[in-house]
């Protein structure tokens, strides 16, 4: 499995769907970033979300949305009833795949680094992140909210960020920036508007006030629904499960003469956490979860056996073959492209270390090493190609019966049209990068793989030229010329770049055949 982060920045608006909706373009604007949740609350004035990527893109990704979120945020004026401190809030980055936390935690920093001195932002690291044990807790950090924090940032040392002024910023407040295990945001609601009872249950299973270790609680009135709500996040599901939480409450709620009347998940929740719900309810024996299809699945592509892999890999295949307009010519385009950067990468491999190849090891070393790190952004461009067909489509199913919602749902149209014409042109970028690690090899590499370096130029030509179609349909339905012509010249670059090494590549190779 390649190396994954995930990252889940909380903003403070939780009642304007178009602020959050500008502030996941700018996090997703970055190529090789995939969004996989995000939840807004109206009460809490709050929204979560949540995205993936490679560690190498995951600061400038988070980095985007902080300099949104600063623009379109005046926490001036913002109420609700959650606890907040900036505009960005919080953001997290949870490892995930084949990343540290002292990974995470150096980019934890770099984040830090920058939100403080070009935003002028003041940040504080906890968790794993935090410089000092008092600033390890969530809570001690944002104690007194916004409003005491910048009423003592500048007198209170204790208040000296880590990084950024030690001056607050008025309209972007501060921010806490960590590492932590990846947590569960977990809502009880009960039968009853008493917020007092909420406050008990809240302490009860709270670990500052003698609940559980890893939960932290608070009670909360919903005026939406004329009922409270226990709001947790259970920072390590593990060690304090979510079942065991979720019966203390309805004990300690019954004391009031109080039912639980549902409950919730914010955001996105590990397998684990829900397969040890199911096994605790439904009372099973000898149950793992290699039971779950898809665990069973996972599990069969990792093994590395030809059943398993071919499993997992025809998904990807079925879902072209479907009906579904999407993954379509876009997605295949990307995955063309990473084939060719992979193949550049194996040609590399197949010829550093040989005596025959020494003049060359350093050259094919670095060619490996970056073709590696664009075939993983070219396959985060598969998803990130379906994902904005997907977000145009969403935005035909806008309303329109008055001019304010047709001009509303004709500029999110302009808007969505126009990201799906940068996704294939990032593509078609990549692609050409493919490309030209393919004639690197196919001149210097391994003479004995030199038709693995013609399919690499073959595959990269195919998928810049595949792109091109994808850029060129929807500049049909653009309005903004500027756009259109800029666009226009220079997917001809693209293309034009991309074919001479094509056929670079192809002469090379028909030679060494």
């Amino acid at each position: 499995m390649s190396k994954l982060i995930e990252c889940v920045p909380n903003f403070s608006e939780g009642r304007r769907p178009e602020v959050i909706k500008s502030i996941c373009d700018a996090i997703t604007s970055v190529p090789g970033v995939t969004l996989l949740d995000h939840e807004m609350d109206g009460d809490h004035n709050r929204a979560v979300v949540t995205f993936v990527c490679h560690p190498d893109l995951v600061v400038e990704a988070a980095f985007r949305g902080y300099a949104k979120a600063a623009e379109l945020i005046d926490m001036r004026t913002h109420k609700g009833e959650h606890p907040r401190m900036g505009a960005c809030d919080v953001c997290p980055f949870i490892p995930l795949s084949e990343v540290s936390i002292d990974d995470a935690i150096e980019l934890a920093n770099k984040l830090g680094k920058r939100v403080g001195e070009e935003l002028q932002i003041p940040v504080y690291l906890y968790e794993d992140a935090a410089t000092s044990s008092k600033r390890k807790n969530l809570a001690n950090v944002r104690l007194g909210e916004y409003e005491g924090i910048r009423d003592s940032i500048e007198s209170d040392d204790s208040r000296i960020p880590d990084y950024g002024p030690r001056k607050m910023n008025l309209r972007s407040g501060s921010t806490a920036i960590g590492v932590r295990f990846p947590l569960v945001a977990f809502n009880v609601y009960l039968g009853t508007n008493n917020k007092e009872i909420a406050d008990k249950v809240a302490d009860a299973v709270r670990s500052l006030t003698g609940g559980y270790r890893f939960v932290k609680a608070l009670g909360f009135d919903i005026k939406e629904r004329n009922q409270v709500q226990v709001s947790m996040n259970l920072v390590n599901y593990t060690k304090t499960p979510i079942f065991r939480v979720f019966e203390t409450i309805k004990a300690e709620a019954a004391r009031y003469g109080v039912n639980v009347t549902s409950s919730e998940v914010v955001g996105l929740v590990p397998n684990d956490a829900l397969v040890a719900v199911s096994d605790y309810y439904l009372r099973l024996e000898r149950f793992t979860k290699h039971q779950i299809l898809e665990e069973k699945l996972k599990l069969a592509g990792a093994d590395g056996s030809s059943d398993g892999g071919a499993v997992v890999a025809e998904s990807f295949y079925d879902q072209v073959a479907s009906s579904s307009p999407a993954p379509g010519g876009g997605s295949v385009s990307a995955s063309l492209g990473s084939l060719a950067a992979c193949l550049a990468a194996m040609v590399s491999r197949l010829t550093v270390g040989k005596k025959k190849y020494e003049t060359v090891k350093a050259e094919l070393s670095d060619v490996r090493d970056k073709a590696d790190a664009l075939r993983k952004e070219l396959e985060q461009l598969i998803v990130t190609d379906m994902n904005a067909f997907n977000a145009v489509m969403d935005t035909f199913k806008l309303p329109k019966s008055t001019d304010e919602q047709i001009a509303a749902r004709d500029a999110a149209i302009q808007a969505a049209t126009k990201r799906a014409t940068t996704v294939p042109l990032t593509v078609m970028r990549k692609s050409v990068e493919a490309l030209e690690y393919a004639l690197i090899v196919a001149e210097k590499g391994n003479e004995n793989s030199i038709s693995d370096a013609g399919v690499a130029g073959l595959a990269g030509l195919a998928a810049v030229e595949g792109a091109s179609y994808n850029v060129r349909i929807n500049l049909k339905n653009l309005s903004d010329a500027a756009f259109v012509t800029a666009t226009r010249e220079e997917m001809t670059q693209l293309r034009s770049r991309a074919n001479d090494l094509a056929i670079k590549v192809r002469q090379v190779v028909e030679s060494k055949l």
